[in-house]
């Protein structure tokens, strides 16, 4: 087992997110989903929001992410997204394939096959000075994000997210919703990076199998705690 300083973590992160998709993103917008509030939102899409919200315990859809950097590069992954509420995700890479990451409710875990590495921490501290460290606290949402009704574009019903933090990582976050289901999710950073994810094939209330959430070591690889 290796222990990462908070100096290490920064290194680390910096090369996962070089290397693949961006995993902190990810972490970020399960938890969001996974515990989200439902206070403070007014408007088709808030309320589009709000409906999914309530209306959904389990979540299995697929997805296709790009991701662009401040310097233009493009990167393009698909895979397989789980949810189940509370606080439970798991993402399945098929590009890159192996790439996984998995919320158990108390631990996040990283899977990156090309360095043959796992990555964990607590969700606290993974989420320490983040907006999604105050939503998984329950905290109405209103106090961290002014939220913009967008209207329907694409027929879709667009919500807008806008951090009153100044000191955030965050940018703007926008949601979208088809009918009830989340069709699209996109966010932009401080650094200049979009990334964009499209859901399709999207159903809820499904009975998940427990193995889903649970995190199980391969073979071989280096694993890291920060």
């Amino acid at each position: 087992m290796i222990y990462l300083s908070s100096m290490d973590f920064r290194l680390f992160e910096v090369v996962s997110c070089a290397r693949g998709p961006a995993m902190r993103w990810l972490m970020l917008v399960m938890l969001c989903l996974a515990w989200l509030p439902l206070d403070s939102m007014a408007g088709a899409g808030p309320d589009a929001l709000r409906a999914f919200l309530r209306g959904t315990q389990t979540l299995k859809a697929d997805f296709e992410q790009r991701q662009i950097d401040a310097q233009g590069r493009v990167g393009r992954y698909r895979g397989r997204l789980y949810l189940q509420r509370p606080g439970r995700f798991r993402w399945d890479y098929d590009i890159p394939a192996g790439q996984l990451i998995v919320g158990d409710g108390d631990r996040v875990w990283f899977v990156d096959p090309e360095l043959e590495q796992v990555s964990h921490q607590s969700e606290d501290r993974a989420l320490k000075g983040t907006p999604a460290a105050v939503l998984i606290g329950r905290r109405d949402i209103g106090e961290l994000f002014e939220i913009v009704d967008l209207g329907k574009g694409e027929k879709l019903d667009w919500v807008e997210l806008l951090p009153k933090d100044e000191d955030s990582q965050f940018e703007r976050i926008t949601l979208a919703f088809d009918h009830g289901d989340i069709a699209a999710l996109e966010m932009s950073d401080k650094f200049g990076q979009t990334t964009r994810f499209r859901f399709h094939d999207v159903r809820r209330n499904l009975e998940l199998k427990p193995e889903l959430f649970q995190f199980h070591q391969p073979n071989g690889f280096d694993i890291f705690e920060y």
